[in-house]
């Protein structure tokens, strides 16, 4: 695993479909893992996992003190990872209508001070029908 700055990540293009390999799936789908240190293979398939001497070189290296994403289930909105050095924030509330799991959103402050708004999924009779619209053209 070649080792990214924020820099580096800044130039991927986001308007793509994700690939199978590369920088682009290993953001995408890599995880953070409190057992190992280093690299391990993920059991997704695609990406990796990593340690907390990872995400350290990676504050470091860019000059950060938190990072902060998503893309992996965290069952009470957001979970945090060696420490404080992560968080996953999960936004998406009963996720897939069956795993129950509530959803979170990071705020921070002017003084970069955390803030988590945590929400359920809104009652079945409450839930409005979504609009029928054309898929977008990245979909086809």
């Amino acid at each position: 695993m070649i080792h990214r700055t924020v820099d580096q990540m800044r130039v991927i293009d986001r308007k793509m479909e994700i690939p199978h390999e590369g920088a682009c799936c290993d953001r995408m789908w890599s995880d953070p893992d409190d057992d190992i240190q280093g690299w391990g293979i993920s059991a997704r398939g695609a990406g990796y996992v990593f340690g907390p001497d990872i995400a350290d070189q990676f504050l470091y290296a860019n000059h950060l003190e938190l990072i902060a994403r998503s893309h992996q289930l965290a069952m009470e909105g957001y979970k945090y990872f060696f420490g404080q050095l992560l968080v996953t924030v999960w936004s998406a509330p009963n996720y897939c209508y069956r795993c129950g799991n509530v959803a979170a959103i990071l705020e921070l402050d002017e003084h970069l001070n955390k803030n988590f708004k945590i929400f359920e999924a809104a009652p079945q009779d409450q839930r409005g029908v979504p609009a029928k619209k054309p898929a977008p053209d990245y979909f086809l």
